[in-house]
């Protein structure tokens, strides 16, 4: 599992780490009963506060993605991959709808508008 955190990103870090993990569940880089990096180590690696790794896990656990077995730690729960790839698809379909928005306002034909993303979508 590799996660980047961006100092850039105007997300919180543990929401950084929360969308980077769900990434890994959709790709299917994270199975069932797979086991997660404890959160020491997990925040030892990103160089960031246990507090912050643990909010993560926290957020991954209400929502069921994980669950932790005491003394041993977190694990990958069973989950419906299809679910998390619709909430994803779906929060795509609300930035495009507000990029066409954007399109329409300044203009741009549906042509050009698809060009650019074809071009965007090649680099």
């Amino acid at each position: 599992m590799n996660i980047v955190i961006s100092n850039e990103s105007s997300l919180p870090i543990y929401e950084q780490i929360v969308n980077q993990m769900k990434n890994e569940l959709i790709q299917g880089n994270l199975q069932e009963g797979d086991a997660m990096p404890s959160i020491r180590s997990l925040a030892r690696d990103l160089q960031i506060s246990v507090i912050t790794t643990n909010r993560a896990y926290s957020e991954l656990e209400k929502e069921g993605l994980i669950y932790s077995v005491a003394g041993k730690g977190f694990y990958v729960s069973h989950q419906n991959t299809n679910m998390l790839k619709e909430k994803k698809i779906q929060g795509i379909e609300e930035h495009m709808t507000q990029l066409i928005r954007e399109c329409r306002m300044a203009q741009l034909s549906r042509e050009d508008t698809i060009k650019m993303l074809t071009l965007l979508w090649e680099e």
